[in-house]
């Protein structure tokens, strides 16, 4: 795409506002003890419903989402749509156990999921599988982030692709990388917090206008479907639909929904987000009214079959171009520079977070866990800061010296991962007596290989491995989500494992997590939205 002096203009003026929010975050709502891992990393546990609805939901809403479900609804068709019910499932599934979990984050402390598992199971070979299996699952995800930022600009006419030489490329993404790491450092996750604000609401904007204006502009929705079934019907094969019997197998559509579903409250990030509300109330007015969000997600698929109608080609063959392209054609050049620099912040904000959660996860469950010493929480928010500049460096060392591809085939495996975690959760969230920590740790490990070497397994459309996320479990004879399939095993093996457990060892330590959760109002501090 060429570059237009009016869209730059526009998206430069946003970008500069809101990395100046990103530095003044550090004073807003700021605490006494600033060095404090709950202030820097969990903004002091004060978000009211108010502020946790903007930041979940950039957490939610990534750049990646906003240009990956329009440019799979664009590559395969309606299976794309995919994503809507898995947002259903993941509110449905956050309002059952989220408000119980944020109660006990309040009670005791907790920063990170792996702080519950530690003091639930107490045991350290689970607790840092937890802790590893969150880092590899949150890194892919960061590089993603920066990917959508790379199409952006290469949208611009300033970067990616665009360039013609390695400096020009990669020079506005390593300015962008630069502004996070500084805001983030200095801010924490109030930075993300407040440019949720002017996110979300530019999101909301360019979406609600562009579903209104193009379909009046392409004689309504009727002709936008005809047209987009006649392109897809024509199009070649594509490595995003090779297999047709797997793009209209619902097994393979429901089991995806399911499983991305369930596994994103096991996401470090999100966890990050949630624990930073003020408590169990405010989750669940959350979980009640987060899935307006859902019909903007809708929406956004949307935009990928207005892309088929109107024969978009996208940029170099990628699809994930389909969206910026979409929006130059329809819409004069200032409108174009508020969009991009929409999706701009929805990059910036969740990988914000997502650098956060990791360094949470280093400071806390790797270096104060395994110190031999004592650790002041001064040295153990420095660590976190440290951690979440290093991240940043590895996800865009990734993203500039890794195909695109290879960060997506690892984001597919960090899903499937990351839900391996999730009966360890539920059955230290619900059980008194059942789980064995032994039984849970075989579960994780058996699922994770088996989940890889699945991944591995499923080909491409050329033939190499490592590039699906269906698979057919030995135990089944339809192909479904990976994810779902290593979720079956590992619960197997911790019931079988904690059956055997209770045999030879049938008294168990006392549960201590049965607590009541409030219903009434709550109030941490004295401040409010």
């Amino acid at each position: 795409m060429t570059f237009n002096a009016v869209t730059f203009a526009v998206f430069l003026a946003i970008l500069v506002l809101i990395t100046g929010m990103g530095f003044v975050a550090s004073r807003w709502r700021k605490a006494a003890d600033a060095n404090n891992l709950d202030e820097w990393a969990l903004g002091g546990r004060t978000f009211g419903p108010f502020i946790t609805w903007f930041l979940l939901g950039g957490d939610l809403y990534s750049a990646y989402t906003l240009i990956a479900v329009p440019a799979a609804l664009y590559s395969m068709g309606a299976f794309g749509f995919y994503a809507v019910p898995n947002a259903i499932v993941l509110y449905a599934l956050g309002f059952l156990f989220l408000p119980k979990l944020v109660s006990l984050a309040h009670k005791k402390g907790y920063v990170t999921l792996t702080d519950f598992v530690n003091d639930r199971f107490g045991s350290k070979s689970l607790s840092l599988a937890i802790t590893l299996t969150g880092l590899l699952a949150t890194l892919p995800y960061l590089a993603l982030q920066l990917v959508g930022l790379e199409v952006i600009f290469g949208s611009l006419g300033i970067g990616g692709s665009a360039a013609g030489n390695w400096l020009m490329r990669d020079l506005p993404l390593l300015i962008a990388f630069g502004l996070l790491a500084a805001y983030t450092y200095s801010s924490g996750l109030r930075a993300p917090a407040l440019i949720a604000f002017v996110k979300d609401g530019l999101t909301y904007l360019v979406v609600i206008v562009a579903v209104i204006y193009i379909p009046i502009r392409l004689g309504g929705f009727d002709n936008i479907f005809h047209s987009a079934s006649q392109a897809l019907a024509t199009k070649s094969t594509t490595p995003s639909n090779a297999d047709p019997a797997v793009a209209v197998n619902p097994n393979v559509y429901m089991t995806l929904a399911l499983g991305s579903g369930m596994a994103f409250f096991l996401y470090p990030h999100a966890i990050t987000g949630v624990f930073a509300s003020r408590g169990a109330k405010t989750v669940r007015r959350n979980m009640s009214v987060l899935p307006i969000y859902t019909v903007l997600l809708g929406f956004v698929g949307l935009l990928g079959l207005m892309a088929l109608a109107v024969g978009i080609k996208p940029q170099g063959g990628n699809p994930q171009y389909v969206v910026p392209q979409l929006l130059s054609e329809f819409f004069p050049p200032w409108f174009v520079g508020v969009a991009f620099a929409a999706i701009a912040m929805s990059a910036l904000v969740p990988a914000a977070i997502m650098a956060i959660a990791a360094g949470n996860l280093v400071s806390r469950n790797l270096y104060r866990q395994f110190a031999r010493g004592p650790v002041s929480t001064q040295s153990e928010t420095l660590v976190s800061k440290i951690v979440s500049v290093l991240v940043k460096v590895g996800a865009l060392a990734f993203v500039l010296t890794l195909d695109t591809n290879f960060a997506l085939n690892f984001q597919l495996l960090g899903g499937i991962w990351i839900l391996q975690t999730l009966p360890t959760v539920l059955f230290g969230l619900f059980t008194k007596r059942f789980a064995d920590r032994r039984a849970l740790l075989a579960g994780l490990l058996v699922s994770v290989v088996y989940g890889t070497w699945a991944a591995y397994e499923v080909k491409t459309d050329t033939g190499a491995p490592f590039g699906g996320s269906t698979a057919v479990p030995f135990f089944l004879s339809s192909p479904i989500y990976i994810a779902i399939s290593a979720l079956v095993i590992n619960l197997a093996v911790v019931v079988v494992g904690s059956l055997l457990a209770h045999l030879l060892r049938p008294a168990r330590r006392e549960d201590d997590t049965r607590i009541t959760v409030p219903s009434a109002a709550e109030a941490v501090g004295s401040q409010h939205n």
